[in-house]
């Protein structure tokens, strides 16, 4: 694994290269400002409940799964990369003799992808946990900044000729952490690596290449 970093707190300077006595120094022009955003948990219970009772999805939400104890217990789980609330949002969920599964994920413009969080529900005890979260709604400006930074940290040039093909980001405690995906192209078989950038203090981890 091939780590490059830059550090700042506000400013994260996005280096063109750094592999030799001549490369040059970055210009002002390639500082790029990065807004980093306070991760939240804009949901209340009464909105998770609404989006269960109102959901569009084939077969909705198992009444079971539809109390305010468990809107509130997942509406207190989910977390956003910036705090903001999703502009659209949709949830699923069906139940066997015990227990249920509920689907709640959500998206919003200027922000690209959607997040997707799916939790195991015990409707007699209360009890929710979250069995997987996939992510993928951060702001565009971020996944940009994020690109050029991984792209000016990567001196052994691992991410020539790839195009950014996805991305990702951790929820706490990694609220800072954005994840992208490169790849050669769509085909089976074609390079792919991906690569970690902490979007708070610039630092970047290029991952081992597949089929590269």
């Amino acid at each position: 694994m091939t780590r490059r970093g830059a550090r700042a707190t506000i400013l994260a300077l996005l280096l063109a290269s750094c592999g030799g006595p001549s490369s040059p120094s970055p210009s002002p022009a390639e500082t790029v400002e990065v807004a980093v955003p306070e991760p939240g948990r804009p949901f209340d219970g009464a909105g998770i409940l609404a989006a269960m009772r109102d959901s569009r999805r084939p077969g909705g939400v198992a009444e079971p799964l539809q109390t305010a104890e468990i809107a509130g217990a997942v509406a207190d789980a989910i977390w956003t990369v910036d705090g903001e609330p999703w502009t659209t949002i949709a949830a699923g969920g069906s139940c066997g003799p015990d227990e249920c599964t509920l689907e709640v994920g959500g998206s919003r413009a200027g922000a690209a992808g959607e997040d997707a969080w799916t939790f195991h529900v015990v409707p007699a005890a209360g009890e929710v946990t979250v069995l997987s979260a996939q992510l993928g709604s951060v702001p565009d400006e971020l996944v940009a900044n994020a690109d050029r930074l991984a792209r000016g940290a990567d001196a052994d040039g691992l991410l020539d000729g790839l195009i950014l093909a996805g991305h990702s980001w951790q929820p706490p405690p990694d609220v800072a952490l954005i994840i992208l995906a490169y790849r050669a192209g769509d085909e089976e078989g074609s390079c792919r690596r991906d690569v970690s950038v902490d979007v708070r203090d610039g630092e970047v981890a290029i991952g081992e290449g597949v089929d590269c």
